[in-house]
């Protein structure tokens, strides 16, 4: 069969718009790096692991309750840009509305029961950490608008450079003024900086609506037609912190505090997989309306082993220091090592579920939620059952942390190759973004960071160590796994190619 040359074309378009999304994130993560450093220090060293396991249990409730008021806007606002043919400000008012309703009245169900985010007494200063769940999701519906029309930058400013910054810098503050409470206070200050970072651009580019009415009724059948993408969004994030929910019922603040801080690591390098998740949406909305199934295949492969190489990479060179990595933070968070290593792997294994179901969300909404679903049974049974195997063996509170990491691994292990499988099925085309490369650059790695770790003294395994695991590894997956088609990643001005 002949090459569609037009669809060649566009294809190779398309490819440069998920590498330069991709590429512009990438520096999101960069800065991000550099602005969360200085928290993890303050976090650790200041506040202590308690003070840290409180607020993480805390944001497991609120940021789980605004992933659930976006209503799956975060992502089905692509594909009704792309289908509606009202004003396209008419059409971000419709789902800031939507969010906006639902999250003031989660808000203020949270605030009159506030005994589901802490475990035992709390201040009122505490309490008010709800306040967060309208910006949130306020910000999580701006930055979709933005990025249907590929503006990651805007999502660079908010999620990498104000609100981590802000972060850092107002819980330092106020730790000599409110110690118990002032890392929730800064977590607001921090969310809302980051809504208005995100609205003002978003305002800009779309405008005021035009004519708009709202319509009740026509929300609420809006809200019940992107329940799938809503649930399915939830249980996505809700995998990343079901594990401290769980763990928070069998082990005490200082262990949660640990594993918190294990997986606020982790969440650094995970952020390379939703560099593409913005553009990727867009791209395969409009293929979808085209009916070219191979370019989607094309384009979730590519884009997976984009994302399962970084995280490879980022994975090997956190992991084999990981004690090191952890004493960063505080003597008592290097008991977390294990509980790091478990999540990295976990986010290497997750990335093949992450970009199927990019493309699922738009061609298989229910069979994509009850795999989602699915996958969150397997955690709760994997995490539990391991957390009681440890126990009952009679260790302590670290090892189930580590527990709590191995059930997220292994539940991501099991929605990658399912989800993976499914969309095969329904485009007809191989899903896998696997190469043999992966092991040659891994094996020389591994054996960088092993001689870093057995000869240098801990500074050194770290300043020097880590980067030599990273430059080895990137040397042969440039030379052995990168083709030409996956080096337009990191060419900023990509010409059209000759055949």
């Amino acid at each position: 069969m002949s090459a569609d040359p037009a669809g060649g074309d566009q294809n190779q378009k398309d490819i440069q718009a998920l590498a330069k999304g991709g590429r512009t994130n990438f520096l999101g993560f960069l800065l991000r790096l550099m602005a969360r450093v200085p928290f993890f220090f303050i976090a650790g060293r200041l506040y202590g692991a308690e003070a840290v396991g409180r607020f993480g249990l805390a944001l497991v409730v609120v940021e789980l309750s605004a992933q659930l008021c976006t209503l799956g806007q975060k992502r089905g606002l692509a594909q009704r840009l792309s289908k509606e043919d009202e004003h396209p400000a008419n059409v971000v008012a419709d789902a800031m509305l939507l969010g906006g309703s639902m999250a003031a009245l989660v808000t203020a169900v949270i605030y009159l029961f506030p005994d589901v985010m802490f475990n035992g007494a709390f201040t009122q200063a505490e309490r008010l950490v709800v306040l967060a769940i309208v910006p949130l999701t306020l910000t999580e519906i701006a930055l979709a608008a933005q990025a249907y029309r590929y503006d990651i930058g805007t999502s660079v400013r908010a999620r990498a450079v104000v609100e981590p910054w802000t972060l850092s810098i107002v819980s330092g503050l106020l730790f000599f003024v409110n110690r118990q409470a002032g890392m929730l206070i800064a977590y607001n200050l921090s969310v809302l900086a980051a809504a208005v970072t995100a609205l003002w651009p978003m305002v800009k580019s779309y405008g005021l609506p035009r004519n708009w009415k709202p319509h009740p009724l026509d929300i609420g059948k809006l809200a019940l037609a992107n329940l799938p993408l809503a649930a399915a969004d939830a249980v996505e994030w809700g995998t990343r912190r079901f594990d401290i929910y769980i763990l928070g019922f069998f082990a005490s603040d200082t262990a949660v505090g640990i594993y918190y801080m294990a997986q606020q690591i982790v969440s650094l390098p995970q952020k390379l997989k939703t560099s593409f998740e913005p553009i990727l949406g867009p791209v395969i909305t409009r293929n979808l309306r085209e009916g070219n199934y191979l370019a989607i295949a094309q384009q979730v492969c590519q884009v997976g082993f984009w994302i399962t190489a970084a995280q490879a990479g980022v994975a090997l060179a956190l992991g084999i220091p990981g004690e090191g990595v952890m004493g960063l933070i505080g003597p008592q968070f290097v008991g977390g090592t294990g509980a790091l290593c478990f999540l990295l792997a976990a986010e290497v294994l997750a990335a093949t579920a992450v970009v199927s179901e990019a493309a699922l969300i738009y061609v298989a909404r229910m069979q994509n939620l009850w795999v989602s679903l699915g996958t969150l049974a397997v955690q709760y049974i994997a995490t539990v059952g391991l957390i009681r195997l440890v126990t009952r063996l009679g260790y302590n509170d670290n090892y189930k942390a580590a527990m709590a990491g191995a059930g997220l691994m292994v539940a991501l292990g099991m929605a990658s190759w399912v989800k993976s499988r499914l969309l095969a099925r329904i485009l007809h085309q191989p899903i896998n973004n696997w190469r043999w490369a992966l092991v040659w650059a891994a094996v020389p790695a591994v054996m960088v960071g092993w001689a870093a770790t057995y000869f240098l003294p801990e500074w050194a395994e770290l300043a020097f160590g880590i980067p030599a695991i990273l430059l080895v590894y990137g040397y042969i997956i440039w030379h052995r796994g990168f083709g030409p088609e996956d080096r337009v990643l990191f060419r900023r001005n990509v010409a059209a190619q000759g055949a």
